[in-house]
């Protein structure tokens, strides 16, 4: 059975860094910015381990503001 794969979108314009996304990973895929701020001066979430995502969507589903989609990767051997 091949391994889940998954991708982040993350509106980081939107992002408040409340950093309930990064706690909520299972597999510490998200960070938060330590030097950048965005234009609202908040340091904002960014995918930091990218090829460690499962695409379980957990960091989506408890953002408070809707600032992440996951898409689930399906590679061609699955099908």
């Amino acid at each position: 059975m091949a391994k889940a794969k998954g991708a982040v979108d993350i509106n980081t314009e939107r992002c408040k860094g409340c950093e309930l996304c990064v706690v909520a990973c299972p597999c510490a895929v998200l960070a938060l910015q330590p030097k950048e701020v965005n234009n609202r001066g908040y340091h904002f979430a960014f995918v930091d381990n990218p090829q460690a995502c499962i695409g379980c969507a957990a960091c989506a589903t408890v953002c408070p503001d809707g600032c992440i989609t996951v898409y689930r990767m399906v590679s061609t051997s699955d099908l």
